[in-house]
């Protein structure tokens, strides 16, 4: 019945699954990420799982794509169709947000700060240890042989206290019984605890729990850093959007200007026929044709790669069918164009308002607080070490040789005490010193950092706001530019008409007009970018009032279907 006994307690404390381990730690992990959200006035929900129904999967079932999977996608009851995406600009940050792999990868270095939190928070905890062992053993000794069994079970708790004391107390049970027909047995019993008191080196818990508050800033850190990617995020995405759209336009001003010159083509023949047109005008006319499908083609081929780019940024299939908002454009230029101040440098206000709200500049500033107390525990280790030593053991064990003896009581007037006071002079500090010397260089290393990022930040500001000043003036003559080129197309046609210019000069108007309608929007994009990275650069781009814009499930979830 013993050995029954010893063998399930075995079995159940070995038998716990790896899932309840996992689960654990994401219960741990994500209070840590809740706690220190309370702390820096987040409030939005935050896991490291990914989307059940990824739109990743759902395009690769519906529209049949390519994959590398062996098995397949889907059940095999949904029929493939290859109608496209439809995807306006907040669907795409929707998108972004839960199937990005840099997004997801970006989250997950937060939990992992949040468990590396965890395991230094553990090193302060009453940590419980167990141990149970059965040996079978043969003593002959000074008489007879003799075979036995003896049955150990040990349990201890040791505490690491924030000023430094260490404290160990364990207990353990022996059980021994002889084989033989008599069976006899004996019992043994031990306790022992020991107590350790830092009185100068390593005491006091701005040096014990150093490693701690490393670890609960890093956590704070990690989720800054997360909140400035998420804006830089978006940004980029919304970038790349506009990018994408303005190529596609491309392809659209590049097929109209090639059917243009097909029909001025036509009318270029039509005039030679009729004798009222050279026939080197004809070719000229040809020519400027060709290279006009040639433009178109390439534009084509342009706007896909851009697409395709686009489409690894959101981390769907590279085949998949997506069609954007070509209305966002216009719509987003608008919103904006009313904004623009006449100053050529940005006011000092905008200046201070990034130094202030800018979660990298925060960090760093952060991170010269944690260079002081490195120098603070770098200066400590030079102290002298005298340190406290008590520990106190009672009772005795019991083996197969001395089975015979008395079972054993614990009784406090026979225990072992001792104490000891060490004392470790500082003759030899040479690693110590080199240390301490070593964190004062990266105190002064790490506020120059600040200062650079600090110097940095202005300089973004700067550069973004120039951007954007000259982004809205370059619309200004954009729109001059192509009112003049589609006056100059409608003239030139008049004046061909009548005999008085050469096709060449139509041929010119109208590339000028391609031209000057491309970069029209160009500066329009360009404006709506260069616009979004103030706003990024400065620090005062919110995502939505909540913080979640990102991460709005239940709009994903609808595209995901």
């Amino acid at each position: 019945m013993r050995h029954l006994s010893v063998l399930l307690i075995v079995f159940l404390t070995g038998c716990v699954a790896p899932a309840a381990y996992v689960t654990e730690a994401d219960e741990v992990g994500y209070a840590i990420i809740a706690e220190k959200q309370a702390e820096i006035g987040l409030d939005h929900p935050f896991t490291i799982a990914t989307a059940e129904d990824q739109l990743r999967h759902t395009l690769l079932r519906d529209q049949a794509l390519v994959t590398s999977a062996t098995a397949e996608i889907g059940d095999g009851t949904t029929t493939p169709h290859c109608s496209p995406l439809q995807l306006s600009l907040d669907d795409a940050l929707q998108v972004a947000a839960h199937n990005s792999r840099t997004y997801q990868t970006n989250k997950e270095m937060i939990f992992r700060q949040a468990l590396a939190l965890d395991l230094e928070r553990d090193s302060f905890r009453s940590t419980f240890s167990g141990l149970l062992s059965s040996l079978w053993s043969s003593d002959k000794g000074l008489g007879d042989r003799r075979n036995g069994l003896q049955y150990t079970a040990q349990a201890g708790v040791a505490r690491q206290f924030k000023s430094g004391m260490s404290f160990v107390t364990s207990i353990g049970l022996d059980l021994v019984q002889l084989l033989t027909a008599n069976r006899v047995s004996a019992r043994g019993l031990v306790a022992d605890a020991s107590i350790s008191i830092p009185l100068l080196r390593g005491a006091g818990a701005e040096v014990v729990t150093e490693p701690l508050q490393q670890a609960e800033r890093d956590v704070l850190y990690a989720m800054w850093t997360f909140e400035r990617f998420r804006r830089s995020f978006a940004v980029q995405v919304a970038s790349e959007y506009l990018l994408a759209l303005e190529r596609m336009n491309r392809v659209e001003t590049a097929y109209d200007n090639y059917q243009r010159l097909v029909v001025a083509g036509k009318r270029a023949q039509r005039l030679a026929d009729a004798g009222r047109l050279p026939g080197i005008q004809v070719d000229q006319a040809l020519q400027d044709e060709l290279r006009a499908r040639v433009s178109w083609v390439s534009a084509q081929k342009t706007s896909a790669a851009r697409l395709d780019s686009f489409k690894l940024t959101l981390g769907l299939p590279i085949d998949a069918l997506l069609e954007l908002d070509r209305q966002v454009l216009l719509a987003q230029v608008k919103s904006l164009a009313d904004s623009v101040h006449e100053l050529v440098e940005p006011p000092s206000s905008l200046l201070r308002l990034a130094l202030a709200s800018r979660r990298d500049l925060r960090i760093e500033q952060s991170r010269v607080a944690d260079s002081q107390r490195k120098v603070l525990v770098a200066e400590d280790a030079l102290r002298a070490e005298v340190s406290l030593f008590a520990a106190a053991s009672d009772g005795a064990h019991r083996s197969v040789s001395s089975v015979e003896s008395d079972n054993v009581k614990l009784d406090p007037d026979n225990g072992n005490y001792s104490a000891l006071l060490s004392i470790d002079l500082p003759f030899e500090r040479t690693a110590e010193r080199n240390a301490l010397r070593n964190r004062l260089i990266d105190f002064e290393a790490s506020q120059r950092a600040q200062q650079q990022l600090e110097d940095l930040i202005k300089y973004q500001v700067r550069s973004a706001w120039r951007g954007r000043q000259e982004a809205f003036e370059l619309i200004q003559i954009q729109q001059q530019a192509f009112k003049v080129a589609k006056r100059r197309v409608t003239s030139t046609d008049l004046f061909l008409q009548a005999g008085r210019i050469q096709i060449r000069d139509l041929l010119e108007a109208q590339d000028d007009l391609v031209s000057a309608e491309n970069s029209l929007l160009e500066a329009q994009v360009q404006y709506r970018i260069r616009a979004m990275e103030l706003m990024r650069d400065v620090g005062s781009l919110e995502i939505d009032a909540t913080g979640n814009w990102l991460e709005d499930v239940n709009k994903y979830a609808e595209l995901a279907q």
